[in-house]
């Protein structure tokens, strides 16, 4: 392992730091956000060759996909912080200005743990040339901003081969992640899940049906119906990194129980892919689990907040497969259930993606359609055949549910919005002081 520090900045670098910190000051104390954008946004400014600069010298990390990259984040920063110092984008600010400001405020440390929009991860790995690159999943998202999937899934493809220094933590459940990965000399693979199939119907590469089946043992697998052009079979690879119920099995015979805070099936991928990361980078594979479990909020979600005697427990999700996700975890037990939806860019102006969750019934609970579409998601739920009421403002549709247990349901903006709303009201929430979105699109 190096003991290599830092590369020093040039002049321009050191300058454009300095007035990075300002920036950032200004706006913490201003009220308008954590900085965690403007910072770097004014240090690319000055020097748009800042980044590279910030990376040479540490062992990075990226992670990407559509969903669960803060999740994997964060779990990937603690358990690699068994090993270093980590610096890490830990609100969630995931373009080229948030990940500036990430690694502008932990000058010092050795590793860091790197959260990727999509689209700029091939830049974003040319310019710190990571160590590892944890792919998660890749389905339908914000088709106005990020375009169509089998696109993404070539530009992430190539921006992946270029970068062979790289370790690639994969996917292997998801058939564009193995796409994505397929031809890299340098894999492991995890079973970390893919419950949304609808995005991957056909090979990625020749167009084909993709054919899935249930083995003896009760594992999903997948298959091309057709081999690649080079004569190849393209099926689902067998994992060296898998979860069941209460444990996690690595390769060379390590298993070890696993219990996290969080909730979900897609949360035990995700911390998966978080420890075969580590573990590539040098972690101990024992501490690094141990690490993960201790993770139980991330960027307001998850959190559970008092409201006037309602304990009001918040998930994000922003597309079907997040949804869908979301939904499973939603306590139908629960006195109330509220689901918030805007669309603003950060969300995608594009609603029309909620007619291909499944919402399900939930019967005996009282539920409010709510945010700036609140409209929008009335309809939707009225055709599912969901009895709510229409409260467009998510914190008084919060006071309006039964006292009680509420499940909270909420896209970016919304929940950004509402964690504002929570905080200027003066409940007590660990997330509220977050003050921000975890899409590094509209915080300040």
């Amino acid at each position: 392992m190096s003991s290599q520090s830092p590369t020093a900045l040039t002049p321009r670098g050191r300058a454009a730091v300095a007035v990075a910190g300002l920036a950032t000051w200004a706006s913490r104390v201003s009220g308008r956000g954590s900085g965690g954008m403007i910072g770097g946004l004014v240090a690319l400014k000055l020097d748009p060759g800042l980044m590279a600069q910030l990376a040479a010298g540490r062992r990075t990390a990226l992670v990407t996909g559509t969903n669960g990259k803060s999740t994997t984040t964060r779990m990937l920063a603690a358990a690699l912080s068994t090993v270093a110092p980590v610096a890490s984008n830990a609100n969630g600010d995931n373009m080229d200005a948030g990940i500036v400001s990430a690694l502008v405020a932990d000058r010092g440390a050795m590793l860091a743990a790197i959260e990727v929009d999509e689209l700029h991860t091939p830049a974003v790995a040319e310019n710190t040339r990571p160590e590892a690159i944890v792919l998660l999943n890749l389905s339908r998202d914000q088709l106005d901003r990020v375009g169509e999937i089998n696109s993404i899934e070539r530009r992430l493809r190539a921006g992946v081969a270029a970068q062979p220094q790289a370790t690639l933590v994969a996917n292997c459940d998801d058939v564009m992640i193995t796409s994505i990965a397929y031809d890299n000399p340098k894999v492991v693979w995890v079973a970390a899940g893919a419950p949304w199939s609808g995005d991957s119907v056909s090979c990625p590469r020749t167009g084909e049906p993709i054919t899935r089946t249930v083995d003896s043992s009760g594992a999903s697998r997948w298959a091309s119906v057709a081999p690649l052009p080079d004569g190849r079979e393209f099926a689902r690879p067998e994992p060296d990194w898998w979860v069941d119920d209460e444990t996690i099995y690595g390769p060379d015979g390590f298993s070890a129980p696993m219990r996290l805070a969080l909730p979900g099936r897609a949360n035990r991928g995700n911390a998966a892919q978080a420890v075969a990361a580590a573990v590539s980078m040098g972690a101990d594979p024992a501490a690094a689990v141990r690490a993960v479990e201790r993770i139980d909020d991330v960027a307001g979600r998850y959190s559970t907040v008092d409201v006037d005697g309602r304990a009001a427990h918040l998930l994000l999700a922003k597309n079907p497969a997040g949804w869908q996700e979301a939904l499973s975890m939603v306590d139908t037990a629960a006195d109330g259930l509220v689901i918030a939806v805007n669309g603003q860019v950060g969300d995608g102006v594009d609603l029309s993606w909620l007619w291909d969750v499944r919402f399900e019934s939930f019967e005996g609970v009282s539920v409010f359609a709510s945010g700036e579409r609140a409209a929008d998601l009335s309809v939707r739920l009225t055709y599912a055949g969901i009895e709510h009421v229409l409260e467009p403002d998510p914190l008084a549709a919060i006071r309006r549910c039964p006292p009680g247990r509420v499940e909270v349901l909420a896209n970016y903006t919304a929940l950004r919005d509402l964690n504002r709303a929570i905080s200027a009201a003066g409940y007590s929430s660990a997330d509220a002081e977050s003050n921000g979105t975890a899409n590094g699109k509209t915080q300040a």
